[in-house]
């Protein structure tokens, strides 16, 4: 069986762009006008998650002063503005996309973001970059489950043990490894462990073609 890296699955906030940061600070923002104090937000509810699942953990909070539906319309006028005023890529983002791309391995987006801040992104990073893209509401179901990573592995045609995702969040590492693919974990703003066909490391700066090669090889070989 062949062990060729055959393309890299992307989340895109906090993994690729500066983004988690803006999240977060539209999610005190709502937080805050429903009278909820911010420190009471647990990350593990919001961080990685679908803007309708953070939604509801909001209203649940708020104890009845306002419905899930309304937050979540709020939630996303509020993420899409900052996105799109404030979008940054992260440290070797473009480099590694550019390594990608000169050697023809097809790179694509997974994000648990909405299609309007995902199209925001991709205009930023640049369209070219991606073979496909797969945004929050596209699949049955959101990470932590699997069917994001799946739907764009039935979209490049490829097989999860060729493929290496990249996520930032325990909720896109859950993901991606149910779809089956090897993980490359960098911790934006909750720690990761290490673990069997998962590596960690600091940033993408600390990432090549050498190292995502490897990773398909080793976890095929495990």
């Amino acid at each position: 069986m062949s062990t060729a890296l055959q393309a890299v699955l992307f989340d895109m906030d906090g993994t690729l762009v500066d983004t988690e940061r803006l999240w977060l600070r539209a999610v005190e923002e709502e937080a805050l006008g429903l009278g909820i104090v911010p420190a009471d937000v647990d990350l593990a509810f919001v961080l990685g998650r679908a803007i309708d699942d953070s939604a509801a953990h909001l209203a649940a909070r708020s104890a009845g002063r306002a419905d899930t539906a309304r937050i979540g319309e709020s939630l996303e006028r509020r993420f899409t503005e900052l996105v799109r005023r404030q979008v940054v890529p992260l440290p070797g983002a473009l480099e590694l996309l550019t390594a990608l791309g000169a050697e023809g391995l097809p790179a694509a987006l997974v994000s648990a973001s909405p299609r309007p801040v995902v199209d925001t992104v991709l205009d930023a990073l640049g369209r070219h970059w991606f073979t496909t893209s797969v945004a929050a509401g596209e699949t049955p179901r959101t990470k932590p489950f699997p069917d994001p990573y799946r739907a764009a592995l039935n979209l490049l045609g490829v097989s999860p043990a060729a493929c290496v995702a990249v996520e930032d969040t325990p909720t896109g590492v859950a993901s991606a490894e149910a779809a089956g693919c090897a993980v490359l974990a960098i911790p934006s703003l909750t720690a990761i462990a290490p673990a069997p066909r998962r590596t960690v490391v600091r940033s993408l700066l600390n990432v090549d073609l050498v190292l995502l090669r490897r990773l398909v090889s080793d976890s095929r070989a495990a």
